[in-house]
């Protein structure tokens, strides 16, 4: 009988969603903190992606829950819906999704955790990438506009512009329309570029992998496991032999 999934899943799906909990957390306080209207422009857009991601994350978990009810009242369902609307009261219950990680941390061990990251190299470089591309948007954004925004002759000059410029920029698309005009904005530019072809040439090849590469052959049988199998066999039969024989004396014995 197969183990029943809990409401943890993966380890290097778990840790990126709790990496994205702090940082939606923190968007939540700077919200507050800080009152810029370019800084609360790409930090409520950012906020509106984590939104989304937090959602499919609760579809996710209560469709392949062993019991959905266990997992909605229980396991913090709840909390996950709710923190997944966007309404600014509610993202503070992004926290209990810390609690998770802590509680994988605290029943795995770091140790357990680092070789199950590096034994599943592929899906945790996937993680990796994701969460590479939400912080190059995110920092690359705020970055480039507070280089550019007041610069002379500038055409970055909203957190639109910001946004849009990163995109395009990190997607290697790059229309043009929107470009920046300083050093420290091209040498931003151009480490957003770098990204850009990191993050979607790995993706590629993750793709790639993921559908062309042939499926894993079963294991090949031990030849501890062939010995043993082939004694076992010769004793049965070497018994069935001594239990025939054993009737053809007692045959013989007896008077016809």
């Amino acid at each position: 009988m197969t183990k029943e999934r809990s409401e943890l899943k993966s380890t290097g799906y778990e840790i990126f969603i709790g990496i994205l909990s702090i940082l939606s957390i923190v968007n939540l306080v700077l919200l507050y903190v800080v009152r810029d209207a370019a800084l609360d422009t790409v930090l409520s857009v950012m906020n509106a992606i984590f939104s989304v991601i937090f959602l499919a994350d609760f579809l996710y978990r209560i469709v392949t829950a062993p019991s959905a009810g266990a997992y909605f009242f229980k396991h913090f369902g709840w909390a996950d819906l709710l923190a997944s609307v966007p309404v600014a009261q509610f993202k503070i219950l992004r926290i209990f999704r810390l609690i998770r990680v802590y509680r994988l941390l605290r029943e795995v061990g770091v140790h357990t955790i680092v070789r199950a990251l590096i034994k599943d190299r592929a899906g945790s470089s996937l993680y990796v990438l994701l969460l590479m591309g939400i912080l190059v948007l995110e920092f690359g954004s705020l970055t480039m506009l507070r280089v550019e925004q007041y610069a002379p002759g500038a055409n970055i000059t909203s957190a639109s512009d910001a946004i849009w410029y990163t995109i395009v920029t990190i997607s290697t698309v790059g229309y043009g329309d929107q470009y920046p005009v300083t050093d420290m904005g091209r040498f931003i530019g151009s480490g957003i570029i770098v990204l850009g072809v990191g993050i979607f040439g790995t993706f590629t090849g993750y793709l790639a992998n993921f559908f062309l590469a042939p499926k894993t052959p079963a294991p090949p049988v031990e030849a501890a496991d062939t010995d043993t199998a082939t004694v076992e066999g010769l004793r049965l039969r070497l018994e069935a032999s001594e239990a025939k024989l054993t009737e053809i004396r007692k045959l013989l014995v007896e008077p016809t």
